[in-house]
């Protein structure tokens, strides 16, 4: 047998034999009669049984919870809960709760103020605490009432007082401790173990160990169950993006901020109103990032590492090669009219032109909400078909069109409007004469910097040092025999060019058009020549 084969054998015979032994201590331990004095005095030990998994869409039907006082347990309490919608299979055979159970129980408004009055004062404990937490507080909010609480998690109590196991469910600690229980996934039994837990625990280590857990844990914001602290602890209140894995490494969000620690925490902590966030969150094992000198390296990092990755909880972002955009006309009454139709390799209209948009449908999408926030006409749009030219629109009948449709508003006003409306939507043409060098400095921490050469809106490489830009091809202008720079009138658009991405043209729009978000910013543009066009 090979020696390293042999020692790895070995070696995982001796951690067997280890929680064998772990094992034989934890069930010959007495249990005691009070709780430890390391726990909070005031406990409610709770479960909840739901309709499914997404506490925004799915309701609580069952509760139980046990009251704990200073170590000692004052009471159990239990209940059913109408959640007034059809009760799902998979959670009747998990359970064990049939529609009859919940049919005539209580709605969760008319026992609110009786089970606030339980949890008010005391830590909310529960076995994967942020489930539980989740639905109650989105529960109470739809009884009208705040609720609020810095949950203890008992899987995570788990997880720091027993690192010689690997797995913390309530089955595994059920089967650890070899504890009775007689209904498993019913409320009341299942906070009845934690209770048993807690318990345990108590025979096994002192007051000062659980209580330095519970400091701890309860210190800590409220993080997913498999999540190190030590991960958030070490990221940085700098810019740059963030990257989520489970706990096999698979790649689940990316995202960006100005803070990466304060956005990262802001996750988890309203995590209960997005069941998006409340799904990932409990996949959560890893969290790791990358730093950028400002938030223009964030955006620009964050757009090409979706597209790259396809994590599994961002929204697709794809290249598109053939874009669309609105181009305006004037009727023969004077009105401005839209049109939707396909970018072209090159125009020289672009003051008619605004977008640009991936589809006809989000094109068409977005002019709807324009009629709706500047009350524009759908007709006039094209939203909206007649076969009779002076008959008004159907908003008109709503008051939400003020008549250019039938000549009741003047085409100036109209057209004033309707010019508000595309003000922000103006495509924006280059504003140099060729490619440029964009430097990006952190003002707090000056060297961190970085380097991006751009042309005509395409985003071409990042560079960590200036003099990199030889190495591509590019020579600063005031190092060469050049004319001054100066803006093209022509939107030039190259059909199928695949450097051209319409999420990073947005991102430089935003950053480069306006002079004062240059300087706010603290970025600064050279010019370059590319020596590949010069003969």
């Amino acid at each position: 047998m090979h020696k390293g084969k042999l020692r790895r054998d070995r070696g995982y015979l001796w951690l067997l034999f280890r929680e064998s032994c772990m094992q034989l201590n934890l069930l010959h331990q007495p249990t005691p009669a009070l709780l430890s004095s390391g726990f909070p005095e005031r406990m409610v030990l709770l479960d909840c049984e739901t309709t499914g998994g997404k506490a925004t869409y799915h309701r609580i039907i069952e509760i139980g919870l046990i009251v704990i006082e200073n170590g000692k347990l004052i009471e159990r309490w239990q209940t059913f809960i109408d959640p007034k919608v059809p009760l799902p299979s998979f959670i009747q055979k998990l359970t064990g709760i049939s529609p009859s159970m919940v049919h005539g129980a209580p709605e969760f408004c008319d026992i609110a103020e009786v089970l606030l009055s339980k949890l008010k004062g005391r830590t909310l404990v529960a076995h994967n605490a942020r489930f539980d937490y989740s639905f109650l507080k989105n529960e109470f909010e739809r009884a009208g009432i705040s609720y609020n609480a810095k949950p203890l998690c008992s899987v995570k109590f788990s997880r720091n007082l027993y690192p010689q196991f690997k797995r913390h469910g309530l089955s595994q600690i059920i089967q650890r401790f070899s504890l009775s229980i007689e209904n498993r996934h019913r409320a009341l039994d299942d906070a009845e173990m934690i209770y048993q837990f807690f318990q345990k625990s108590s025979g096994l280590f002192s007051d000062d160990e659980i209580a330095a857990t519970c400091k701890v844990l309860l210190k800590r914001a409220t993080l997913p169950i498999l999540l190190d602290a030590k991960d958030v602890e070490k990221l940085p209140s700098s810019a740059g993006v963030y990257y989520f894995y489970d706990e096999k490494g698979a790649l689940l969000y990316i995202g960006k901020s100005v803070n990466i620690r304060n956005r990262v925490l802001s996750h988890f902590s309203a995590d209960h109103k997005n069941p998006k966030d409340l799904q990932m969150s409990t996949k959560i094992a890893q969290v790791d990032f990358e730093q950028t000198p400002s938030d223009f390296g964030a955006q620009v990092l964050e757009s090409n590492k979706i597209k790259a990755l396809a994590p599994l909880y961002n929204r697709r972002l794809r290249k598109v090669k053939k874009l669309f955009q609105y181009r305006s006309t004037t009727d023969s009454n004077g009105y401005l009219r839209l049109t939707i139709e396909t970018v072209e390799t090159a125009d020289t209209d672009v003051e008619e032109q605004f977008g640009l948009f991936r589809s006809p449908r989000q094109a068409s999408q977005q002019m709807e909400k324009l009629a709706d926030q500047y009350f524009l006409c759908h007709k006039l749009l094209g939203l909206e078909g007649g076969r009779n030219a002076q008959q008004a629109c159907f908003r008109s009948q709503l008051k939400k069109c003020f008549g250019a449709c039938h000549g009741a508003e003047s085409a100036a006003s109209y057209n004033d409007r309707m010019g508000a409306a595309l003000k922000n939507y103006q495509i924006k043409l280059w504003p140099y004469a060729g490619p440029i060098l964009l430097e990006e400095r952190d003002p707090q921490c000056p060297e961190q910097v970085a380097f991006h050469v751009i042309d005509r809106w395409r985003y071409i490489a990042k560079l960590p040092i200036f003099e990199d830009i030889y190495d591509l091809g590019y020579q600063p202008l005031d190092q060469v025999n050049s004319p001054a720079t100066s803006g093209s009138n022509v939107f030039d658009l190259p059909n199928n060019d695949d450097r051209f991405d319409l999420d990073i043209y947005f991102i430089l729009v935003r950053f480069m058009v306006n002079q004062k978000n240059i300087k706010m910013n603290t970025l600064k543009i050279w010019p370059l020549l590319d020596l590949s066009n010069v003969t």
